[in-house]
């Protein structure tokens, strides 16, 4: 039977339970990026880098806008970030062969070492969790994440997951 509690229908967890999930995540994000923050820190670099770096390594020649709709970001903020990345000779933005307007963009070999160097980290960490935690625990973790994405961004999730196959 479904607890009502505050007006909402939890199912089965309490609101003591749902605060300690909160802050579970809390704790859990910031041990995902510590690694790749202190890396990034050496090179006066932040999180938003970090991300255009990874989608921008996920899916090479991945346009502008592209990458603007699935950081959702705006244009001054990626802008800022992809001039520093470009700069320091990491991205390579390429006028499009059919649309003049558009840049794509591309890591280059010292792009893709940091790319490799900032994943390699994360990876641990998740394949560390994940073996502790077990194959049905990672099948309930993910469908836990994407439940609690907006749906905008759980199409864009599934669109670059199908890419890959």
């Amino acid at each position: 039977m479904a607890e009502l509690q505050g007006g909402e229908n939890l199912l089965f967890l309490t609101d003591e339970q749902l605060r300690q999930g909160i802050e579970a995540m809390f704790f859990a994000y910031q041990g995902f990026t510590a690694d790749p923050d202190r890396i990034l820190a050496t090179m006066a670099y932040g999180r938003a880098h970090h991300r255009a770096v990874h989608f921008i390594a996920r899916s090479p020649g991945t346009t502008v806008n592209n990458l603007l709709a699935t950081l959702g970001v705006t244009k001054q903020s990626l802008n800022r970030v992809l001039r520093t990345l470009i700069e320091d000779g990491l991205v390579e933005s390429r006028v499009g062969t059919t649309d003049k307007r558009e840049r794509h963009l591309y890591l280059t070999e010292d792009g893709a070492a940091l790319e490799r160097k900032l994943s390699d980290a994360q990876r641990a960490r998740m394949r560390a969790a994940y073996r502790a935690a077990g194959p049905q625990s990672v099948a309930g973790f993910r469908r836990v994440l994407e439940a609690m994405m907006d749906p905008d961004m759980r199409r864009r999730y599934h669109a670059i997951r199908e890419s890959d196959t």
